[in-house]
């Protein structure tokens, strides 16, 4: 049936025109299409970015010989170590003083304890750059320093009122002793009359 039907001339040259339009249109669309973006990578703010953390002390050159010291005086004993301390008084170098602290609070006294705070306290007070450069070993040897020295400032307070109360409880004890000797003399007397009575009683005489 579509065979028999006849169109307009000029009307299939029109059809095709626009059927090529549309197609063209269609490319061209096609082509007009922006192609898919590549993703940006985000970088999080500066200030949200991990910092690398800082240590708070560091071995420097000058640290180091001090360590190893201090690892090393702890093998010393007696006679030894009191050449040591000897070879290193009253020497006006940071780091011998601080090698002197390190081996006084060795002795376990108290008051080479309390001498080892003040040679810490001469470093930290010397503004040199050899002392500054062990400021922050003297800080860490003042803290340990202080907290060794509570504890013993607390022994020792504990052994005296140890020692004061073994002394009150001897003072009891003698106390104690008197009494019981007070009345041991006391039971005893009543006794001593009448053992004197009968020493003194009068026999009869024998026929």
């Amino acid at each position: 049936m579509l065979s028999n039907i006849k169109f307009p001339a000029g009307t299939m040259g029109l059809a095709f025109t626009v059927a090529l339009a549309g197609c063209g249109g269609m490319q061209q669309g096609n082509a007009a299409a922006p192609a898919p973006a590549t993703p940006v990578p985000v970088q999080a703010p500066a200030a949200l970015q991990a910092a690398p953390v800082a240590s708070p002390f560091r071995v420097t050159n000058a640290v180091a010989p001090v360590l190893a010291y201090a690892d090393q005086i702890r093998a010393l004993q007696g006679s030894e170590l009191a050449q040591e301390i000897t070879r290193l008084n009253d020497s006006p170098v940071p780091d011998e003083q601080l090698r002197l602290a390190l081996a006084l609070v060795q002795t376990r006294q108290l008051y080479d304890l309390a001498r080892a705070q003040e040679l810490l306290q001469k470093v930290l007070a010397n503004s040199s750059g050899e002392a500054r450069a062990l400021h922050p070993l003297a800080r860490l040897l003042a803290a340990r320093f202080a907290e060794q020295r509570r504890i013993e400032d607390q022994l020792d307070r504990q052994g005296q009122q140890l020692r004061d109360a073994q002394r009150r409880l001897e003072q009891t004890n003698d106390k104690l002793e008197a009494l019981k000797e007070i009345e041991r003399s006391l039971t005893s007397k009543p006794g001593a009359p009448a053992s004197a009575a009968s020493h003194g009683r009068i026999r009869p005489a024998t026929p």
